[in-house]
């Protein structure tokens, strides 16, 4: 169990890091963030950072040097640096996790090995499997890359009549994963804490709006029925007991109709603190940031509960930052800017809380 004044090593130096360091110092733990980019915007916020490629093997290791547990805000951390890591210190979640969260195929094959409900999908390594996988799982459907990627990048979508060989030209002809498109009701996650003595605390099912693959807003309570939610709650829970996770991950599910009922799909695994569970800041007893800093430092979790009977969480992406302003007079409403430099398009550069009061 760390004691205050210990000190927490971030892997990334992007705003998810800056809000951890954030959650942490009101505990009394310091943060050293490292990231191979100078103008991270976590270095605003902790009292040491490291500037350094994830290569380096000499600042990786006076990094683990001094710090006494190791996270990371993203998960495409190379598993060699994760590794070299791990040999020094304690990293969490376990860089196992990456393993599996890094390659689209294997986490599918992860969940549909827990018997847990996905798009139907099929691997793809050539034009002439993606001609056979599109006979398999039909069309529409997403050509996605197998590693990297997020925000819409490295995807392409296949429709009736489309051409499915541009599609794997536009990926680069890296290897890929078909997924069949879903038709679905609305798209949700479930934010998860997971403690070392296999305690989880789950958020609330958080429902989610994308604009341009980017998600823009999340709201809670999510319009589902309280049998649905604890259904996705489940979800999150039978996933973070398989990876024997330790820290807060999201589950991305798409809410579909199966009959007469509603069942819930999985659609993406983030090993990570995650933009839908933002809310939790300001919104929640307790946030996502804070849950995580509490399970990798050997705390106990805290139990979430809903400020307010609505909360809302909208993104301001590029531009839109120049507005923010004008939310600073909006009663209920919080504003967090991340510091970062240009406000490009499809840029994450803030976002507001509305909570609205019982």
């Amino acid at each position: 169990m760390l004691k205050p004044g210990a000190t927490i090593g971030i892997l990334g130096g992007g705003q998810l890091a800056r809000m951890l360091a954030l959650a942490a110092a009101p505990l009394g733990l310091r943060c050293h963030v490292y990231s191979p980019e100078k103008n991270s915007c976590a270095f605003d916020v902790v009292h040491t950072g490291t500037c350094a490629s994830y290569e380096d093997e000499s600042a990786l290791a006076h990094f683990a040097g001094a710090v006494d547990v190791i996270t990371y805000e993203f998960e495409n951390v190379p598993a060699k640096t994760a590794a070299f890591l791990a040999r020094r210190k304690p990293v969490l979640p376990d860089p196992k996790v990456l393993e599996t969260t890094q390659d689209r195929l294997i986490e599918k094959n992860f969940i549909s090995g827990l018997k847990i409900a996905t798009a139907p999908y099929a691997s793809v390594h050539s034009a002439t499997q993606l001609t056979e996988a599109v006979k398999a799982v039909g069309l529409p459907a997403v050509l996605k890359t197998r590693q990297l990627g997020y925000d819409g990048k490295g995807q392409a979508k296949i429709v009736k009549g489309g051409d499915a060989i541009a599609a794997w030209r536009s990926v680069k002809n890296a290897p890929a994963i078909l997924e069949g498109f879903i038709d679905f009701e609305r798209e949700v996650s479930v934010v998860a804490a997971r403690a070392h003595d296999g305690t989880v605390e789950c958020f609330e099912v958080t429902e989610n709006e994308h604009r341009d693959h980017i998600l823009k807003l999340s709201r809670v309570p999510a319009k589902v029925t309280p049998t649905l939610a604890r259904e996705a709650r489940q979800v999150a829970t039978r996933i973070s007991k398989a990876f024997d996770y330790v820290g807060v991950l999201a589950v991305e599910m798409f809410v579909v109709r199966k009959g007469r009922q509603r069942t819930v799909l999985v659609n993406e695994i983030a090993p990570r603190v995650h933009n839908s569970g933002h809310w939790t800041i300001d919104g929640a007893s307790v946030s996502q940031f804070e849950q995580h800093v509490r399970a990798i430092a050997h705390w106990p979790l805290a139990k979430p509960v809903r400020l307010g009977r609505r909360v809302e969480m909208v993104n301001l992406i590029g531009n839109e930052v120049d507005d923010a302003a004008r939310w600073l007079t909006v009663t209920g409403a919080s504003v967090h800017i991340y510091g970062k430099g240009d406000a490009r398009p499809g840029r994450k550069m803030g976002h507001v809380t509305r909570v609205w009061p019982e």
